[in-house]
């Protein structure tokens, strides 16, 4: 069974390499009766970032009117939590391995719940950036610490159980997510999809408080401040770059696109250098882990794209309410979610590289249709089929996608090269949010009329089509069968 899962697109697997190596006593975090406090906990900490990320873009919309905003700072609304969680993830985990995982969780889900609150508050759309900035971060913290959390509390048996309920329980809330936010939009207010975490992010913590401290976590390697602060640098440069250039600044945009050059080169030198990078390059030597890693930035870069544009359609172009947007998109994580086990034993008899050059194929095919239909105003004959091939590609794709990481990295390093290609898909969306202000230049998306806003979608579509399809050819070129 595949193990990892996807969040409104971008997906997040276990740590598998450093939860094997939890099972060493000095590790092991509960047991007995006190573990009773440890799924209950974790599931509700992590699931505050997943319901986040599922349904801050059904909120889109109904934040432009209210705050007067325009599409560049909507971008930054998503791109702000992205990019510090695509940045800060991979130093998250190894944060939790040196201070106590216990610790590093409730930093965050204290610091989640608090951005959160500020959020809520924002009376402009500088602060709402800023406080988007600290849920980033501290989703960082909360991913990775809560499944170490899990796999330390739990041996054999019961830590497949135990990750297969945490699990199921994220996929759940991702799915959930959108319609309950586009609910709560209607019925109160974009606010709220904010207010909801401060009860639930409590809760986590009362829970959390319940389980024993780890004091004798492993000390692992040091971290890696320095290539944390250039990706964050790098990351951020090239955003902001690609968003000034769909302002039409193209002296602004080209200047910060040339300084995320030369900050990608300053990060490259110093991981060669660095005693543990968060990155080693050395992973990157294997055709088939840069190709999958390549496939795997250009699939979520057109699902993070497509499912932060279609909100504005749904509701500005096509009259839905918040809630209809959000239950819109319910067959996408629900096929997802049910189709994962069938894919991966696909997967496991055709070879990984076919499966994921087939369902990249299909992901693109889906885009292309949604594209054809776009004129058509029903729901279920203009995006309904759209939405179920694309969610059949991604299901057939991502599936084998975490097996062919791990086989085509070295054992000791397989967590880390897991932390690398969420990272990447993360990645992948910030750079697909941030460019599709090309599509509009200076107008702000809720000032678009549909005979407008329709044209640049269907063009935004073939374009994610054909980037689809390039992925999968990637993976067909990279990944053999074993």
């Amino acid at each position: 069974m595949n193990s990892g899962y996807t969040d409104h697109g971008v997906q997040f697997k276990p740590d598998h390499d450093r939860i094997d190596q939890m099972d060493h006593p000095a590790n092991t975090l509960a047991d007995g009766a006190q573990t009773r406090w440890i799924l209950p906990a974790t599931i509700l900490g992590s699931s505050l970032s997943f319901i986040d990320s599922s349904v801050v873009n059904v909120a889109l919309p109904a934040m432009q009117r209210d705050l007067h905003a325009s599409l560049a700072t909507m971008q930054w609304v998503v791109n702000g939590y992205m990019l510090m969680l695509a940045s800060l993830i991979l130093p998250g985990g190894s944060a939790g391995d040196r201070l106590g995982r216990r610790r590093v969780f409730l930093i965050g889900l204290c610091s989640f719940v608090i951005a959160s609150m500020a959020c809520a508050l924002a009376p402009a759309t500088a602060w709402l950036i800023a406080a988007r900035l600290v849920q980033g971060v501290a989703a960082a913290l909360l991913a990775p610490a809560s499944l170490a959390i899990v796999g330390a509390a739990f041996t054999g048996a019961a830590r497949g159980r135990a990750i297969g309920t945490w699990a199921g329980a994220a996929a759940l809330t991702t799915a959930l997510g959108p319609p309950l936010g586009g609910w709560l939009v209607d019925a109160i207010s974009w606010r709220a999809i904010f207010y909801i975490n401060i009860p639930i992010g409590t809760l986590a913590a009362v829970f959390a408080l319940q389980m024993p401290s780890d004091q004798q976590v492993a000390q692992r390697a040091p971290l890696d401040p320095a290539g944390a602060a250039l990706a964050v640098v790098s990351l951020g440069l090239l955003c902001d770059g690609l968003i000034t250039l769909g302002r039409a600044d193209r002296i602004s945009g080209f200047a910060e696109l040339i300084a995320a050059a030369a900050a990608v080169a300053c990060f490259i030198r110093v991981e060669h250098r660095a005693r543990a990078p968060m990155m080693p390059l050395t992973l990157f030597q294997n055709r088939a882990f840069t190709g999958v890693n390549v496939l795997t930035v250009l699939l979520y870069a057109t699902m993070t794209g497509v499912l932060f544009l279609l909100p504005f359609v749904f509701i500005n172009a096509r009259g839905y309410s918040a809630a209809a947007a959000g239950a819109a998109f319910l067959p996408l994580p629900v096929i997802m979610g049910s189709g994962s086990r069938s894919a991966g034993a696909l997967g496991a008899r055709f070879g990984a590289g076919l499966s994921m050059t087939v369902g990249a194929c299909l992901t693109g095919g889906g885009f292309a249709l949604l594209a054809l239909c776009s004129n058509d105003a029903s729901y279920w004959t203009g995006t309904l089929p759209g939405i179920i091939v694309i969610g059949v590609g991604m299901t057939i794709a991502v599936a084998p996608l975490t097996t062919a990481v791990f086989d085509s990295s070295p054992v000791a390093l397989s967590g880390i090269a897991s932390g690398i290609n969420n990272t990447a898909a993360r990645a992948g969306g910030l750079i697909a949010v941030a460019t599709l202000g090309l599509a509009f230049g200076t107008t702000s998306a809720s000032s678009i009329p549909a005979a407008t806003l329709l044209p640049a979608y269907r063009l935004v579509l073939f374009v994610a089509a054909g980037v689809a399809v390039l992925g999968g050819l990637i993976a067909a070129l990279t990944v053999r069968r074993n």
